[in-house]
């Protein structure tokens, strides 16, 4: 089971899509499907994003969808560029910041970068290596550095989104010479500049929120239109909950009961999908959502660690729910199974 994990997290870490098929019956067998290309969510006819229960006559399927962490590319490490990054660190982007002074390209002001690059703007196509499923925003320190990037990411691969800071004047500038040197009128069209919702921003924390809200508005809600000879699938955000798969994929040898919420009806603290490991002490990573309900789950894990085995067991929050003055009050079903 941890081998089964281990690989998971090593092929995300490495830009794959991965779906989880669990096949229970009088047992229960983990397989998995890799994609190595951005229709990683079509890689299997059954289920979307997170957990797809298939029942059958004598057996339950479960699909669960991972994918990589989306990347927040950040072109200029300015004044924007400090809570852009926070944000989207919180909201589970990896982050690249980019800047061609090392005073502002390093690790001491970006903490939150998984990578910076210091180089030339000439080269951040390549240095970034940018792909179609990325979101990049445009805050260098000028607008001379901004066309220069626009027009270099231009000759490669279009991001799934673009934004770029600027007056509607000089923005409008920039587009009509990038269309008549480059002739990328359809890439051009998806560019968001001036970057950002309109949300009466001044500060640069508030300029940074409205940059956020629209890169999540446009991941969430809206559908690309861009040619097919360059499609891009609808960007998920990555659903591991990264402490508890690390610990999974990791070298402990302590026995512990994985719980996964295969079913919710009504009104439930955790959605489908959401995992939570039991350690044989009754110490646990992760969380279905808190109180009594929890407490029989728990439980019941610790006897699957002292026999063995694997059992589905369902949950009912309403009475849970009124002890402990929580709003929720629903039933849920969950796998408990042997790591």
């Amino acid at each position: 089971m941890r081998e089964v994990f281990r690989q998971i997290v090593g092929h995300i870490n490495e830009g794959r899509h991965v779906a989880l098929v669990s096949e229970y019956s009088k047992a229960l067998i983990h397989r998995f499907a890799v994609c190595e290309d951005d229709n990683g969510w079509t890689c299997l006819d059954s289920g979307k994003e997170g957990i797809s229960l298939i029942n059958t006559e004598d057996k339950l399927v479960m699909v669960e969808y991972y994918s990589p962490k989306p990347r927040l590319i950040v072109l200029g490490g300015g004044h924007i560029a400090v809570p852009l990054c926070q944000i989207g660190a919180i909201l589970g982007f990896h982050i690249v910041v980019y800047d061609d002074r090392l005073s502002f390209a390093n690790k001491e002001r970006f903490p939150n970068a998984e990578t910076v690059i210091c180089d030339s703007f000439e080269h951040v196509a390549n240095r970034a290596n940018i792909s179609k499923n990325d979101c990049v925003v445009i805050v260098t320190r000028g607008h001379r550095h901004d066309g220069l990037c626009l027009r270099n990411i231009l000759e490669g691969v279009f991001p799934r989104y673009v934004g770029m800071i600027g007056s509607r004047r000089r923005v409008a500038i920039v587009k009509k010479q990038l269309e008549v040197e480059t002739g990328k009128v359809e890439s051009l069209s998806r560019l968001h500049a001036p970057v950002g919702l309109s949300i009466g921003a001044e500060t640069p924390e508030e300029i940074a929120i409205s940059i956020i809200a629209e890169i999540v508005k446009e991941l969430r809600l809206e559908k690309p239109s861009i040619d097919s000879s360059n499609r891009a699938e609808p960007q998920r955000f990555n659903n591991l909950d990264l402490e508890l798969f690390s610990w999974l994929s990791g070298e402990v040898e302590e026995k512990a009961a994985l719980v996964t919420v295969v079913y919710t009806k009504g009104s439930t603290p955790r959605e489908t999908g959401a995992k939570m490991a039991v350690l044989s002490h009754g110490r646990t990573i992760g969380s279905i959502g808190g109180g009594c309900a929890e407490a029989e789950v728990i439980q019941k894990s610790i006897n699957i660690i002292r026999d063995g085995g694997h059992c589905l067991m369902n949950v009912d929050l309403t009475d849970s729910a009124e002890d402990d003055g929580m709003v929720c009050g629903g039933t849920m079903k969950v796998l408990i199974e042997l790591v």
